[in-house]
């Protein structure tokens, strides 16, 4: 289980807002919101679980299947976030690829990097769940009368 504090914040911060797109949000973003957010679970589950020789690897085929399953949604649903948190999720693949084929052991900067990306990837969700939540008030309040039509009245 991680202990630092931006970790912490990371985690808690995603988990929050997939939660909100599980509420708010609309299908792709539900869709979406479901995914990072068991991919977070998954990730900690696996680092409690697995010995410490398995944990890159395991990192690496979750963000491989995460991404993956973002592109099927962005693919239905032709979403413009949902595109950006895919592309950030097949770079978070290629971080933990990278640092697994070299066997570089993780660094300040595998940190920094992934912290960063990890933000990005909420940051994409949220405008993407706010976006749609957003579109569908919008929707549902009945259209203000022009004023045309209100002298025809």
């Amino acid at each position: 289980m991680p202990t630092a504090p931006i970790v912490l914040g990371l985690i808690t911060l995603t988990l929050g807002i997939s939660l909100l797109a599980l509420w708010k949000g609309g299908p792709a973003e539900r869709l979406g919101g479901a995914v990072v957010g068991a991919n977070v679970l998954l990730s900690i589950l696996g680092g409690l679980v697995l010995p410490q020789s398995a944990q890159s690897l395991a990192r690496l085929t979750l963000d491989g299947l995460t991404a993956l399953c973002l592109l099927v949604i962005a693919v239905r649903y032709a979403s413009f976030w949902l595109g950006g948190v895919m592309l950030l999720y097949a770079a978070q693949f290629s971080l933990h690829a990278f640092y697994l084929v070299t066997s570089r052991p993780i660094d300040i900067l595998h940190i920094k990097i992934n912290n960063v990306n990890f933000l990005g990837i909420s940051i994409c969700l949220a405008v993407g769940t706010c976006v749609a939540w957003w579109q569908r008030s919008r929707a549902q309040k009945p259209a203000a009368k022009s004023p045309t039509q209100a002298r025809q009245n």
